[in-house]
């Protein structure tokens, strides 16, 4: 498991090595000379994101701070010591930077000509560039205060002193986006590439759900033809059915005519007969 978070920030001095540089002159440590297995004397340790302290270091199989009972500055300085930096010459300027890293974590470290190791430990998605960044702004306020006193000191002796100053840094650079430009970038384009996401999955679903209407539109006119092809058809049988029941009603009613009116019409002509025959024998 890794991430981008800021650790915690260490003071070394290292020693082990001439106490001139490669061309004979100057005073001081020449860091062109250290050689893997130098000594680093912890001076000062802020342990910004307040872990490893009650944590004894990372977990077993981290690789990069070893056991889970070894103090992490400890770890941290055997890294420095075994592969210290190299190839600085300017004096009061921290160069020969390394970066090493574990399956959680990265070390970025530098010195100076005068053995002054300044060392962060991060998460592995933190930009070792913006670490470098932090050691390089961080390294003339700390030599500046506290050169002298380190040239000296005891293991430990200057973390409450420059305890202010190392926490100053690492509230400054705990966010890599804001001092770092390309991780702001990086952060921007990540925060674009996952808004063209949601733009594009977003577009495609109201292209299904607008497909989905158009197939239901069809399917409606399909059933409204079907619908108004059944209602023709139904009020053509309507129609047959009002005629058939008209015609079977006029017949009725002209057969009931037929059976009533005739008789009667048969009687009356009878009566008449009958009346003009009984004149005839009166007039007789």
């Amino acid at each position: 498991m890794s991430d981008s978070k800021l650790r915690c920030v260490l003071i070394y001095r290292l020693e082990g090595a001439s106490t001139s540089d490669s061309s004979g002159g100057g005073e001081g440590i020449a860091l062109t000379n250290l050689s893997p297995g130098a000594t680093a004397t912890l001076l000062a340790k802020y342990d910004h994101a307040s872990e490893y302290d009650s944590h004894g270091g990372s977990s077993a199989g981290g690789g990069l701070y070893g056991d889970k009972e070894k103090n992490y500055a400890d770890a941290v300085g055997m890294v420095v010591g075994g592969d210290p930096p190299g190839g600085v010459s300017e004096e009061g300027v921290i160069g020969g930077f390394k970066v090493v890293q574990s399956d959680m974590h990265q070390v970025v470290f530098g010195a100076d000509s005068d053995g002054l190791c300044i060392a962060v430990v991060t998460g592995l998605k933190y930009p070792s560039r913006t670490a470098i960044s932090l050691l390089t702004e961080l390294h003339p306020p700390y030599s500046s205060q506290f050169s002298l006193q380190a040239k000296s000191a005891t293991t430990n002796a200057l973390s409450k002193k420059s305890k202010s100053l190392l926490k100053q840094y690492c509230k400054k650079y705990d966010d890599s986006t804001k001092v770092d430009k390309a991780s702001a970038l990086n952060s921007k384009v990540e925060g674009v590439k996952v808004q063209m996401q949601d733009n594009i999955a977003a577009m495609l679903q109201n292209t299904e759900q607008a497909e989905s209407l158009a197939e239901r539109s069809n399917q409606l006119n399909e059933q409204a033809n079907v619908f108004q092809k059944k209602s023709k058809d139904l009020r053509k049988q309507m129609r047959c059915k009002n005629i058939k029941m008209t015609i079977i009603l006029v017949s009725l009613v002209v057969g009931i005519l037929i059976i009533v009116l005739v008789p009667l019409i048969m009687k009356a002509k009878k009566a008449a007969t009958g009346g003009r025959m009984l004149r005839g024998l009166i007039l007789d």
